[in-house]
């Protein structure tokens, strides 16, 4: 059993902590000066093209797609890079070209995608020119259970009719989110997993309305496009936008999710890591009833805990990278729920104590735990929500044990 990693990903590391410590960790202060003077409200910061055009000089480009359109890296070569990129998760990601929702898009349609799709979407989102969404969730049905989903979506003639709502779709806010791959019903009177499709949707199409920015926790996340809320009304598209064959839908949300998944832990697990650095600095700085924060014995055991956990992370979110690489995400589906259902909830836990540790200025704009805070507490829905995840694991964990004593 080898931890070491290999060659490659130790000289990707190196180039990776090297753009980071050069340009991001010093832009991220001039990300904050710049935010207030955009010209457009839902659009990234202009340091963010600085920092793209950076990166994909220095070769840092697409690391998350496998092949030739991406960095051809395994998922066990990606995650420690992933992790890197998490310690300044506004910035790294985008910077690289990794970010969500555009990676998971990326992968459908590099998967599912004609050539005619891959060309007129996939290219310029490989490019960094254009953004996507994904929009899945609705507000009017439990969106956990991904078979109530109820918009339409209808075959009349040389085109599809789209109506329904949509909510929480993240990026859609952003004007560089030209297409959006709406997941909606085409035949609901199929077998329940093959009731749905999946259709590109251009932002400029007449029916489509973005009514709406979501916060979370009060945070707009406006920097990359936020979250919104979308209508579709009597919304036309060619029938050649459909991705796949109708009914494909399910089945092409689960391909894409499993590896969204686990990118999400992966760059959880930087964010934990630099949580862990700021609680230690400031507990070394601040004084409280004579003598350092760092010498309070709950102070120490938060520490020593975050860092027991983070470890124990780690090694299951690389156990899972390896076996998505040697039997397949279908065969490293348990493990993709394991790190799913642990990784928000422990991040939350380290970022909590990192916050009590900075005292009021852990809940202030002037650190950005708060911020990372709000945004972990999202992962405990996206992608699933714990439960859902729990219940499945439960499930198989319970059949292999059945099995077993039979």
């Amino acid at each position: 059993m080898d931890f070491a990693y290999d060659a490659r990903t130790e000289q990707m590391r190196t180039e990776l902590n090297a753009f980071m410590d050069e340009h991001v960790y010093p832009a991220e202060a001039v990300f904050e000066e710049q935010m207030p003077e955009r010209t457009e409200p839902w659009g990234p910061p202009p340091v963010v093209e600085d920092l793209k055009r950076e990166a994909r000089s220095r070769g840092l480009w697409n690391f998350f797609l496998p092949g030739e359109n991406g960095a051809g890296l395994t998922n066990l070569q990606y995650a420690p890079l992933a992790e890197i990129t998490g310690r300044s998760i506004h910035l790294a990601p985008p910077a690289l070209n990794c970010a969500a929702p555009d990676t998971g898009n990326m992968e459908v349609l590099s998967m599912f995608g004609n050539e005619q799709q891959r060309k007129q979407w996939l290219e310029p989102l490989l490019d960094g020119e254009i953004r996507s969404s994904f929009a899945m969730t609705e507000p009017d049905v439990a969106s956990s259970d991904a078979t109530n989903i109820a918009t339409r979506i209808e075959r009349d003639g040389d085109d599809y009719v789209i109506n329904g709502r949509k909510w929480w779709i993240t990026g859609a806010m952003n004007p560089k989110a030209k297409i959006f791959i709406v997941m909606g019903k085409t035949d609901p009177s199929a077998d329940r997993h093959r009731q749905q499709s999946m259709i590109l949707v251009p932002r400029d199409t007449p029916g489509l309305d973005i009514k709406r920015g979501m916060q979370v926790f009060g945070y707009d996340d406006s920097d990359h496009g936020g979250h919104a809320e979308l209508e579709f009304t009597d919304m036309r598209v060619p029938a050649e936008n459909l991705i796949g064959g109708e009914g494909d839908g399910f089945a092409i949300a689960q391909a894409r999710l499993g590896p969204g998944r686990i990118h999400h832990c992966m760059r959880s697990i930087g964010m934990a890591e630099r949580a862990v650095e700021l609680m230690c600095e400031r507990a070394s700085d601040r004084v409280s009833f004579g003598r350092p924060i760092a010498e309070q014995g709950v102070v120490r055991d938060w520490i020593a805990e975050s860092r027991v956990r983070i470890e124990q992370l780690r090694l299951l979110v690389l156990k899972t990278a390896w076996l998505m690489d040697t039997v397949g995400n279908k065969g490293a589906h348990s493990e993709i729920q394991s790190i799913k259902i642990v990784t928000p909830a422990t991040v939350e836990w380290i970022l909590d104590k990192a916050i009590q540790v900075h005292g009021a200025g852990g809940l202030s704009q002037d650190f950005p735990l708060a911020g990372w805070f709000a945004g972990i507490r999202t992962l405990r829905f996206a992608d699933g929500p714990d439960e859902v995840h729990k219940a499945a694991l439960a499930r198989a964990e319970l059949r292999k044990q059945a099995a077993a004593r039979a």
